[in-house]
């Protein structure tokens, strides 16, 4: 099958035009992420701004489940590595929270004054951070960038110990982007600041990953070309190195709203995460 070239990389990457109603989404979330830290706060069940490193957003929300934890979850947001923070996801942890995990959403800092790099190794530290406070298994989940992010951990290449990498049982990316060098085509590059180097050695697609590794690369079916092509590529080269991996594309959902069943303890996607 001979596959159409991209010639317009913006628009490949482009979520929103795409989206019908796409500005209302982020007010939304905003509010229902506001009203699920409240409700857990006044349950004392919310530990909001806890500090994972030395800089502004090195700063992580933890949400406790009622009894003991079977483990720890991290969902890691997504906005293309310079939008968003962790206030507008907190009612994403309440699938795991339901299900029995402590649930932990990072914040960290975002282009252009970070590059791509650093936010690999903040996210490191906010799993070293939260390991050391919690026992149990760790299961990670990002969504768009954040998917990058999480696949990241599961690399030979990071800066986690073998003692918590071993943790992690299970990733979850969800709607990543997994080979970097495409985003150097976008206008978007002259604010992340990517350049060859970066790309390939932050791309997972071209990464070793661990050899206790389990994937999950999750995707809308409606999502845009690029994203569906970006979720199944991971998921056949990481099998193609030994890794267990699955793919999934799910019916009916785009790449604003597929994340939206991680708030469902009884969702196929929260089975795949935290279950």
């Amino acid at each position: 099958m001979k596959l159409p070239v991209i010639t317009d990389w913006d628009d490949a990457y482009a979520n929103g035009p795409h989206i019908e109603n796409a500005a209302d989404f982020p007010p939304k979330w905003e509010t229902l992420a506001a009203d699920y830290r409240a409700l857990l706060a006044a349950e004392e069940r919310a530990q909001l701004d806890v500090a994972y490193g030395t800089s502004e957003r090195e700063i992580m929300d933890v949400f406790l489940p009622k009894g003991a934890p079977k483990g720890v979850a991290m969902f890691v947001h997504g906005g293309y590595w310079h939008l968003f923070d962790k206030s507008y996801w907190s009612h994403l942890a309440q699938g795991a929270v339901d299900n029995g995990w402590v649930t932990v959403l990072p914040s960290y800092t975002l282009a252009p004054e970070a590059h791509l790099t650093r936010m690999t190794v903040q996210i490191s530290r906010a799993v070293a951070a939260i390991a050391a406070r919690f026992d149990g298994p760790i299961r990670l989940s990002g969504h768009s960038a954040g998917g990058h992010l999480v696949c990241r951990q599961i690399c030979e290449q990071t800066p986690l110990s073998q003692e918590v990498q071993s943790r992690i049982e299970r990733v979850v990316s969800i709607s990543g982007v997994h080979d970097l060098r495409p985003i150097m085509k976008t206008k978007m590059n002259e604010t992340l600041f990517l350049d060859e180097d970066e790309a390939l050695a932050e791309s997972p697609v071209l990464q070793q990953p661990v050899d206790q590794a389990d994937l999950m690369c999750w995707v809308g079916a409606n999502e845009r070309p690029e994203f569906v092509r970006q979720n199944k590529l991971l998921a056949d080269v990481w099998a193609g190195l030994g890794v267990q991996t699955e793919w999934h594309e799910e019916p009916g959902k785009h790449h604003f709203d597929v994340i939206e069943d991680l708030a469902d303890s009884q969702s196929e996607l929260v089975k795949q995460f935290a279950p």
